[in-house]
């Protein structure tokens, strides 16, 4: 893989990003990494990143946004915890990994038709909507979005699982839809409060 770096200026910086990442829950540590490289020494898929997670770190650190987001390597990250199971300073890197996904959603800056994220979202609305994940819709959603040519590639496994059950057409939803929308709501601060909500069942 050929990588093309870029000089970084003080007028590429987002004053706060830093401060922003290390405000949530388990990126705290963030700023006490003394930058040795364990992690990207520990990763098994460095090797094939834009940037190393130890360069994620620091250009966190440094409030380069927009080198961070727009990076691969937030969505190469495997989540095999390697690298926080052996940062000596317990910095848990692969938490900040999955805010740093969570924020290029957020911000839509994530690679196009690159279907890590493709699937984050689809599997996200899906639950959201139903409470429950369809997982023949899933992946039906996740190759017309991100490469709608691998359908026909696929199709002997597909029609496979369909044919033993592990696949199924039919939409799964819970009941008490409502009760779940509340909940999220609730998590997120944009809960109203109502006394019209029905009990659970």
């Amino acid at each position: 893989m050929q990588i093309q770096r870029t000089i970084k200026y003080e007028a590429d910086r987002v004053r706060g990003f830093a401060d922003e990442i290390m405000s949530l829950t388990g990126c705290d540590q963030l700023k006490s990494c003394i930058q040795c490289g364990t992690c990207s020494g520990t990763c098994p898929l460095s090797i094939y990143m834009d940037y190393t997670p130890r360069q994620i770190m620091a250009l966190v650190r440094a409030d380069f946004k927009h080198e961070v987001l727009r990076s691969r390597t937030i969505w190469l990250c495997a989540s095999c915890y390697a690298c926080t199971v052996e940062c000596p300073r317990n910095i848990r890197i692969t938490d900040i990994m999955y805010a740093l996904k969570q924020r290029a959603i957020q911000e839509g800056v994530y690679p196009r038709r690159f279907p890590i994220p493709v699937l984050a979202h689809e599997f996200s609305a899906m639950a959201r909507r139903y409470g429950r994940i369809t997982e023949t819709l899933l992946v039906l959603r996740l190759f017309l979005k991100s490469n709608w040519t691998a359908l026909f590639r696929s199709w002997r496994l597909g029609l496979g699982l369909l044919r033993t059950g592990r696949f199924s057409l039919r939409r799964e939803r819970i009941a008490g839809r409502q009760q779940l929308e509340q909940m999220l709501a609730t998590v997120n601060g944009t809960a109203t409060p109502t006394s019209t909500t029905p009990p659970l069942p």
